[in-house]
C-alpha cells in the first residue's frame, strides 16, 4: 500500500491539462480561465460623481455660499460645457464630472430656489468624486488560471470582454459496477440495491467543472465490463465505482489490463477507500472508487477533484486543509489515514460516532472530513485538527 501523499503523486504525474475554448461571457460562470485578461479602458473611464447633488468648484466651497445652475449631467448625458466660478451643475450618481467642477454637494447640505442654491449645512471635505480608473484602469489583468465566479464575469464585462478563453471541461466516463445494482426509478430485485454513490459523485465532480457522463451499469462479467469501458472512448477521466478489489467478482482490474491500461498503483494506505486504484488508458487517467458508498465520496474528494482541477490548468496540489478545534475528545487512530465524517459549526467540529462507510445518512449530515494521520495519539476536547470541506 502507498499513502495517500504518494497516490496524489502518481495521479498527477498521469495528468496534462487539457486544451481551451472560447464561450460567450454569459456560459463562463463556473468555468476556468485558461488565458490572461487585459482591461484596454479605464473604469470608470471618466471622473463620475458619487453622490446625487451640485458640482461647484472646491475653491468655492463655503455654508452659505450661492451658486447659479447653468445646467444638469446625468447618467449617460453628461454636460458639455465647463462650469465656472459661482456656477453650478445639477449632477446624478455615476453621471461624468463636467470640466471645472472638483467637488459634489450633497443635495441635502444645499437650499434650491429656482435655478440658485445656497450651502445651507456644512458639506464636509469628501469631494464625492470617482476619479477615471478608480475601479481599474488600462491595463489592469485578470489571471489565469482562476475559477470564475459571478462576480468575476460582472468585473469582465466591465472590462468589455463579450468572449472569455476557459479550459475545455474535462469529460467523464463514471461506469457502476455489480449484479446487485439498479438505477433508482428500477424496481430491484430480492438481492439487489438502489445505485447511489454514482449520482452523488457526478453532482461533486460536476460541481468542480467537469462534463460527467453516467454509463450504463456494468454487470460483473468481463464482457458487460468491456461493453462499459467501450462506452467511455474519448473521455478524459474513466472512474469506475466497485469491483476494483481482489475478490471473485471484482474483475475490473483484470479486464482493463486486458484492454490496455497501465496500472500505476493499487491500494491505499487510508479507510474508508483502501482499495482504489488508478492508471493510464489510451488517452484517458482511469481511476477505480471502491464500491462503498462513503469510500467512494471520500475518494472522489479526496483524489478525483485534485484531478479535476489539474486537468483544467491549475498547479497539481492536494486540496486546502482546514482546522477547527474538537467538541469531545477522539481515540488514538490506527496505522491508516482516517478520513471521518463530521460537522463544523463555527470554529468546532464534531465527529459522529458512526463512521461505517456504508452510512449514506451521517453522510448526508456531515460537512467536514476530519483527517486522522496514521498513528494519530487521542484527542481531547479543543485539540486542533484539520479537514476538508464537504
Amino acid at each position: 500500500m502507498i499513502t495517500v501523499e504518494q497516490a496524489l503523486e502518481h495521479l498527477f504525474s498521469l495528468v496534462s491539462p487539457l486544451g481551451s475554448e472560447t464561450v460567450p461571457l454569459a456560459q463562463a460562470s463556473g468555468r476556468v480561465l485558461a488565458a490572461d485578461v487585459t482591461a484596454t479602458r479605464d473604469q470608470p473611464p471618466f471622473a463620475a460623481s458619487a453622490m446625487d447633488g451640485y458640482g461647484v468648484r472646491a475653491a468655492e466651497v463655503a455654508v452659505g455660499a450661492k451658486f447659479k445652475i447653468i445646467g444638469e449631467s446625468a447618467a449617460g448625458h453628461g454636460f458639455s460645457g465647463p462650469v465656472g466660478p459661482g456656477e453650478a451643475v445639477r449632477i446624478f450618481t455615476g453621471a461624468p464630472v463636467p470640466e471645472g467642477v472638483d467637488f459634489v454637494l450633497l443635495q441635502e447640505d444645499c437650499d434650491r430656489f429656482v435655478n440658485t442654491i445656497t450651502i445651507d449645512s456644512d458639506p464636509g471635505s469628501n469631494a464625492n468624486i470617482r476619479p477615471a480608473g478608480n475601479d481599474f484602469a488600462a491595463g489592469f489583468t485578470l489571471n489565469a488560471p482562476r475559477l470564475l465566479s459571478p462576480n468575476d464575469i460582472a468585473l469582465l464585462a466591465a472590462m468589455n470582454v463579450p468572449l472569455v478563453q476557459v479550459t475545455r471541461r474535462p469529460d467523464i466516463a463514471l461506469i457502476s459496477t455489480g449484479d446487485e445494482l439498479v438505477m433508482p426509478g428500477d424496481t430491484p430485485g430480492p438481492d439487489q440495491i438502489i445505485v447511489s454513490n454514482t449520482f452523488g459523485l457526478k453532482a461533486l465532480f460536476d460541481s468542480a467543472g467537469a462534463k460527467t457522463r453516467i454509463l450504463p451499469i456494468a454487470k460483473d462479467h468481463p464482457a458487460s465490463i468491456e461493453t462499459a469501458f467501450d462506452l467511455a472512448q474519448g473521455a478524459d477521466l474513466v472512474i469506475t465505482i466497485g469491483g476494483a478489489s481482489v475478490g471473485d467478482h471484482d474483475l475490473v482490474s483484470a479486464v482493463a489490463q486486458q484492454l490496455g491500461m497501465q496500472q500505476s498503483f493499487y491500494k491505499v494506505k487510508m479507510r474508508p477507500g483502501k482499495p482504489l486504484m488508478a492508471g493510464r488508458m489510451g488517452d484517458a487517467v482511469m481511476i477505480g472508487l471502491p464500491g462503498n458508498p462513503v469510500s467512494a465520496v471520500v475518494c472522489g474528494n479526496v483524489f478525483v477533484l485534485p484531478v479535476i482541477a489539474a486537468l483544467q490548468g491549475f498547479a497539481p496540489a492536494p486540496r486546502t486543509r482546514l482546522s477547527a478545534t474538537l467538541t469531545a475528545a477522539t481515540p488514538a487512530n490506527g496505522p491508516r489515514e482516517h478520513y471521518m465524517r463530521g460537522r463544523v459549526d463555527r470554529g468546532q467540529i464534531t465527529v459522529f460516532d458512526r463512521q461505517d462507510s456504508s452510512l449514506l445518512t451521517v453522510l448526508s449530515e456531515a460537512n467536514a472530513l476530519i483527517l486522522r494521520p496514521a498513528d494519530d495519539p487521542a484527542r481531547d476536547v479543543g485539540d486542533l485538527v484539520e479537514y476538508l470541506p464537504l
